[in-house]
């Protein structure tokens, strides 16, 4: 993970060491990223959620930003010395712990070509359809029966009432919040939405991850006004809550303000 990835949380660079086994990884992220279906899904999928209903980017933009975002939680983690359980328990190896971050990563939003509400049952149908031509690439059929399955359920767990039974479907749920700067909101609020969600998004100035020194990652968001509270406690930590990483990601608000002519920094940590 490069410099910029280790402070901004938002690059992922295939070239760079890694503290896991990327090679295979980084064939699987090179052959979605080219793949037509794919790719026109992440476009397709913003037409429901932007075009229709109003609300935040959901297209390629929010899932490259997600996928480096979980590649680099998972590459902190890892470096922390965490324990990862979903590909372990099927017996696969230590590598397609990342193949599944990056499967699930490229694939949790597509249910919105259906609709928004609800759309992660619908991302399953879709996503488990990719799958079916995507691993034989990459597998055996033992191993694709079980990544699959270990997909849909990151998948299945990133935006609903399922808690989360692996890390690996952990960082997808926490990867998802981490998507919540002022850029997550540009397309709406070019519209003239303002909601909450769009509202508080445009006062996230930054969000870094990287190493704690009490827990493995340390996430600190910058904000420029008050109301960008609602996305750090009501979306970020509302899905740190039962996602399996409660105990290893620390989150430090940082609120930068202006009072007459001195700037006040407050640290909220959460």
């Amino acid at each position: 993970m490069s410099d910029a990835s280790a402070t901004g949380g938002r690059v992922y660079h295939p070239e760079d060491e890694h503290s896991f086994p990327d090679e295979k990884a980084n064939a699987v992220l090179e052959f979605v990223s080219g793949d037509p279906e794919i790719q026109e899904y992440l476009r397709a999928q913003n037409v429901m959620a932007v075009t229709r209903k109003q609300y935040n980017d959901h297209g390629p933009k929010h899932i490259r930003i997600v996928r480096n975002r979980a590649l680099c939680l998972y590459d902190l983690l890892k470096r922390g010395g965490v324990e990862f359980n979903g590909a372990a328990q099927q017996g696969l190896a230590e590598a397609d712990e990342a193949v599944i971050v990056v499967l699930a990563a490229t694939l949790h939003d597509i249910g919105h070509v259906v609709h928004r509400d609800d759309h992660t049952y619908y991302s399953i149908p879709l996503a488990a359809d990719i799958l079916d031509r995507v691993l034989p690439e990459f597998y055996d059929v033992r191993e694709q029966v079980r990544l699959k399955g270990e997909v849909l359920h990151a998948i299945l767990c990133h935006h609903t009432a399922e808690d989360p039974l692996t890390l690996e479907a952990g960082v997808i749920r926490v990867a998802d919040a981490l998507d919540m700067e002022r850029g997550r909101s540009r397309i709406p609020y070019e519209k003239g939405g303002r909601g909450i969600n769009t509202l508080s998004s445009q006062a996230i100035r930054e969000v870094s991850l990287s190493s704690g020194e009490e827990y493995p990652v340390l996430v600190e968001i910058e904000m420029t006004d008050a109301a960008g509270v609602y996305q750090v406690d009501s979306l970020l930590k509302a899905k740190l809550h039962d996602s399996g990483l409660e105990d290893l990601v620390r989150i430090v608000a940082v609120h930068v303000r202006k009072d007459d002519d001195d700037s006040l920094v407050e640290r909220i940590e959460l």
